[in-house]
């Protein structure tokens, strides 16, 4: 996360916006509320196509087989000139956001359940389209950081509920 902003996100369900503290504490508090439930944490980012971008960052819970929640934030503007910029900067601000993520959970729930694939990066690229060419390094990029890559047309985080705020 950049540590000059103080980013604020926003949920459809709870209708207002949350600091990150309180959005780690809505989503321990959906997954306690069914402990027999299986569930996985996705986030993904989407900026919108111009010079001057913003970046809309989504944080999702998932209930396997049973929908779930999830939060964004938009940042201010950034000048990214080129499809390849905006592209590296959301996968930075994506793995950003999950590593916070996951230091913050390890913290109130311990380490054992937030590990293997359950807390995913979707990425905004996919082998047909313009972002072709991006595939291989963001997605060499996020498992470098130890994390799991979901490319389109599985990363609905990035290409569908960030998108629906860009």
């Amino acid at each position: 996360m950049d540590d000059d902003e103080n980013i604020k996100f926003y949920n459809e369900t709870l209708k207002r916006h949350l600091e990150f503290d309180e959005v780690v504490e809505e989503l321990i508090k959906y997954i306690e509320s069914d402990k027999n439930g299986r569930y996985k944490i996705t986030v993904g980012t989407d900026s919108n196509g111009s010079n001057n971008a913003h970046f809309v960052t989504a944080i999702a819970v998932i209930k396997e087989g049973n929908g779930g929640r999830y939060f964004w934030a938009k940042t201010k503007e950034f000048f990214c000139p080129t499809l390849r910029d905006r592209i590296f900067k959301e996968t930075m601000r994506s793995i950003a956001i999950v590593q916070e993520l996951r230091g913050r959970l390890k913290e109130k729930v311990g380490e054992e359940y937030f590990w293997d694939d359950k807390i995913t990066v979707h990425l905004d690229v996919g082998n047909n389209g313009e972002t072709k060419d991006f595939v291989d390094t963001v997605v060499g990029m996020v498992k470098g950081y130890g994390l799991t890559p979901i490319i389109k047309p599985f990363s609905f985080g990035a290409s569908v509920l960030a998108d629906r705020h860009t």
